[in-house]
């Protein structure tokens, strides 16, 4: 059975402009166009109420706050509060300028319950700073206008109870979108949807028109409502606001959990992942503290965000209280799982990946340099170190440089992994070479020929070992008949 939940922010001109001053309550109103729109308790037990010019309320009271309403942070927020729901179900619109609707009916297995799936929700939104009225009806429009109802921000109403019967006590001054037919229908006595509900259609739409009666079908379930779905924007941003002055490190990590989790949580869902996010600290000056992290591999994991997150924010040295915390991803790509072992242990060592990021974010970018490989058979420009662990290939013999590597003795990977800025001449007597000491040959050689069309180069490639056991990388020039040292064995 379709289940419609609906969550109706009815204070959220209101909340859009001062949630981050929820702890302290100062008296504060919304006006649009000089009249109060909304107030907060503070402020309506000064007297303040809707309707109320600015002179009157300046009347009441110096110390009152008056904000001007704006609708894009409204939007703002309701925005984000679909990226918020989106990880509960994927059916769900905005409605009106204060609403959010989600089918819950599909999901209810994956949380247990309703009874567990209303109480994340009171505490995702209670979280956030977000007041709200809720209700539960199989229609979009019928939990709409139950979330109207007395006592709706704590319940949320029986679905098992028929729709006509819980709708009948709702007033019909509800439907603001038909003002003249509900007039109409208040001169006949006819005031709530109970006094309504039993009457012909046919007979109310010759009375208020079809698109009333059209409304009333959608409500009912007799006709189908259809809205454009929610599709999640190609970026993500969330906040979350103390309500009180934060002055340790530490105790941001909290908001920082919670937010990273909304974050991952919003990956997850539409497949998407992240190599770079962005924090913005808000002080009370209204100064903005900037903070981004990033990793070499794009992931949706928020354990090792917060991991990097947490040794930037021990690095900083706050001379300001911070009353709020926003979390922006702009860089978004298509999510490609790693594979895993299906035997791994829970105990297998952390990925290299990850020691690096840790590095890189406390020591900085450039402070960590990673080794890449290019096609190239020189051993010399084979690798290079860089610090974002771009490369311009992967070594390889079957390679476009025109270059050739001939393997005599079955050698593979007999290649030391530190080699010298230049090759070094060895000193040769009576066919033997010196190195600090006597050099023995082991193993090889090794051919590589390379660069015949500028400046012709032909190796003999051989490990060689000292009297004490050290082994080195030499070879010998077969165009110049001369010894050198290029790289030494670990």
């Amino acid at each position: 059975m379709s289940l419609w939940l609906c969550l109706r922010f009815q204070q959220l001109p209101l909340q859009a402009l001062t949630r981050r001053d929820r702890g302290e309550q100062p008296a504060s109103a919304v006006l649009e166009k000089q009249r109060v729109l909304q107030a907060c308790d503070a402020a309506l037990a000064l007297g303040v109420k809707p309707g109320m010019g600015t002179a009157t309320v300046r009347a009441l009271g110096d110390d009152i706050c008056l904000l001007e309403r704006e609708p894009a942070r409204e939007q703002q927020c309701l925005q984000q509060l679909c990226c918020w729901a989106y990880s509960i179900t994927p059916t769900l619109y905005s409605y009106r300028e204060d609403c959010l609707l989600l089918e819950v009916g599909g999901c209810l297995s994956l949380f247990k319950g309703l009874d567990r799936l209303l109480a994340q929700i009171c505490s995702d939104l209670s979280s956030r700073g977000y007041n709200y009225c809720s209700g539960l009806a199989e229609t979009a429009k019928a939990a709409w206008l139950l979330s109207h109802r007395e006592h709706s921000h704590t319940e949320t109403g029986d679905p098992r109870l028929p729709l006509a019967e819980q709708l009948a006590p709702l007033p019909l001054n509800l439907l603001d979108d038909f003002p003249q037919q509900v007039a109409s229908l208040a001169k006949a006595g006819l005031r709530q949807f109970g006094d309504i509900l039993p009457l012909s259609h046919r007979a109310l739409a010759r009375r208020c028109g079809r698109e009333f009666v059209h409304f009333l079908q959608q409500t009912l379930g007799m006709a189908h409502d259809h809205r454009p779905e929610f599709q999640p924007p190609p970026t993500f941003s969330d906040d979350y606001w103390f309500g009180y002055e934060v002055k340790a490190n530490q105790e941001l990590l909290p908001a920082v959990q919670l937010l990273l989790q909304s974050l991952c949580q919003f990956l997850r869902n539409t497949q998407l992942q992240s190599q770079k996010i962005e924090w913005q600290l808000h002080s009370i000056n209204r100064k903005i503290i900037s903070l981004e992290v990033y990793c070499s591999l794009p992931h949706a994991n928020w354990k090792e965000w917060y991991q990097l997150t947490s040794l930037k924010v021990e690095q900083l040295q706050l001379d300001m209280a911070i009353e709020g915390v926003g979390l922006y991803c702009q860089q978004l790509s298509a999510g490609n799982s790693r594979t895993r072992d299906l035997f791994s242990s829970a105990e297998q060592r952390e990925p290299l990946h990850s020691l690096l990021d840790r590095l890189q974010t406390r020591l900085g970018l450039q402070s960590v340099e990673k080794i890449a490989c290019r096609d190239e058979h020189l051993p010399e420009f084979a690798s290079y170190s860089s610090s974002d662990g771009g490369g311009g290939g992967t070594a390889s013999g079957d390679t476009a440089s025109g270059g050739a590597t001939t393997n005599t003795t079955g050698l593979h990977g007999q290649r030391p992994f530190w080699l010298m800025p230049e090759p070094q001449a060895l000193s040769a007597s009576s066919h033997r070479l010196y190195w600090n000491g006597r050099l023995t040959l082991v193993e090889g050689p090794e051919r590589i020929e390379d660069n015949w069309w500028l400046d012709a180069v032909s190796r003999d490639y051989y490990v060689a070992r000292d009297t004490a056991g050290y082994q080195y990388w030499v070879f010998r020039d077969r165009l110049r008949n001369h010894w050198f040292i290029q790289g030494v064995f670990a």
